[in-house]
């Protein structure tokens, strides 16, 4: 098999710089100056989403608080996110790849995977294809990318991590040792900071130590993980490509409310808007939730959440609504709230549903309103029609989780972003 791995280079920032480039004429590129793409911080969403390399050089992290990148940088530019921009590159970029590839898993917004295999005979060698498709794409969109190459994924993705940015690396089995082995454990797929420590403890502190441990060490200290991660790094990964993405077995939402809640009133609010955006989710992939649960998270960063099983497999928002104010009732000892989500589970495409003696055509006239609602609103916007108690007050018509451009998918407006893109993919 022949696997590539191809991820964007600082995507948000590179997207940005790319169309302010073209679009707008701005003789700035924001990747060759201390530049980050930051949330906002009025909304207490003041994080690094992505960052430029002369950023990274003042010791600027993703996930960090603005705030604090801006100690380290006081000069630092700081842009707000362009969900439009990004989910119309993400879109052209993924169009572009299964032009060359029968079958392409996107893996996120701005990495995917391509089966290679076979292709030879038409585009040349692996290695050599890869550095041409990359210029491809700089050349067609302004933005430059990663592609690692291998026989399976998890090589694949480990390659294009080698060194960054605008490079293509390959890692197949055989350059395992001089390639992969030399590398901090920290840097293999699936062992993040708790693990590092448990090798280090162990005496791993590279890959190829990791690879040459006896498996039954790592399981008893890691459990099934040990065996996952010991596969890993001797270059093992049975997961296949997958171009059509799975059933979701959940569907949820939380944010971060701009200053800690404390009332009730206002708790109804928020999980009413969230429940907004759940309802119309499960809509849209005509499935029914069988399970609720409400988490929060506390002025002081502790997270606790509370579920329970609703009394029929149900996509109506009041319904859903109803059975969270109770279980937040339930949990909630009146401390001071920075975070609520609303999240579902047990999925399931049965129509059935429990009718107690009353409330039959209530349910039926909520179903369809809701049904209504979500076909206005997907034609005019979600602003379009709301409840009249988001008229005024902080809280947003369908508060939560993603922006409201990445769930819907809503690009309209965007103009042309790539004028160098001659033929239409």
């Amino acid at each position: 098999m022949v696997i590539f791995h191809v991820d964007v280079n600082s995507a948000f920032l590179s997207w940005e710089a790319a169309y302010r480039i073209n679009e707008c004429l701005d003789p700035v590129d924001l990747r060759t100056i201390p530049a980050v793409i930051g949330g906002n911080e009025k909304d207490r969403h003041g994080i690094v989403l992505t960052k430029s390399v002369p950023a990274k050089a003042y010791g600027i992290k993703t996930g960090e608080p603005l705030t604090d990148a801006r100690k380290k940088c006081p000069g630092l530019i700081v842009v707000p996110p362009n969900y439009p921009l990004y989910v119309e590159c993400s879109r052209r970029l993924m169009r572009l790849l299964r032009k060359y590839s029968p079958c392409v898993e996107q893996y996120s917004i701005d990495e995917a995977f391509c089966d290679m295999t076979g292709t030879e005979g038409r585009y040349g060698t692996p290695v050599v294809f890869a550095n041409e498709l990359r210029e491809e794409i700089n050349q067609k969109f302004g933005f430059t990318v990663n592609i690692g190459v291998s026989s399976n994924k998890l090589l694949a993705k480990m390659a294009g991590e080698l060194k960054k940015p605008n490079l293509t690396h390959s890692l197949f089995p055989q350059e395992i040792p001089q390639k992969l082995w030399p590398l901090p454990v920290e840097e293999l797929f699936f062992v993040g900071h708790a693990t590092k420590h448990k090798m280090q403890l162990l005496g791993i502190h590279t890959i190829g130590e990791l690879a040459k441990t006896d498996p039954d060490i790592l399981k008893a200290h890691l459990k099934s993980q040990g065996m996952v991660i010991w596969s890993f790094a001797n270059g093992t990964d049975v997961s296949e490509l997958v171009s059509e993405p799975p059933e979701n077995k959940g569907c949820g939402n939380s944010t971060t409310v701009a200053s800690d809640l404390t009332d009730m009133d206002t708790a109804r609010h928020v999980l009413l808007s969230l429940c907004e955006t759940v309802g119309t989710r499960l809509r849209a992939d005509r499935m029914k939730a069988c399970c609720l649960a409400v988490s929060i998270t506390d002025y002081e960063f502790f997270h606790f959440s509370h579920q329970k099983m609703l009394p029929s497999p149900t996509d109506v928002t009041i319904e859903l609504y109803r059975s969270a104010v109770r279980v937040f009732s339930e949990m909630w000892d009146g401390t001071p709230i920075r975070q609520l989500g609303v999240h579902t589970s047990r999925l399931t495409h049965e129509e059935a549903y429990q009718f107690n003696l009353f409330d039959r055509e209530r349910h039926d006239r909520l179903m369809c309103a809701d049904r209504a609602v979500d076909a206005i609103r997907s034609r005019m916007g979600e602003d379009s029609i709301f409840r009249a108690c988001f008229l005024t007050g902080p809280t947003k018509n369908m508060a939560g989780g993603l922006d409201r451009t990445r769930r819907t998918g809503i690009t309209e407006g965007i103009p042309d972003l790539f004028p160098n893109e001659k033929d239409p993919i």
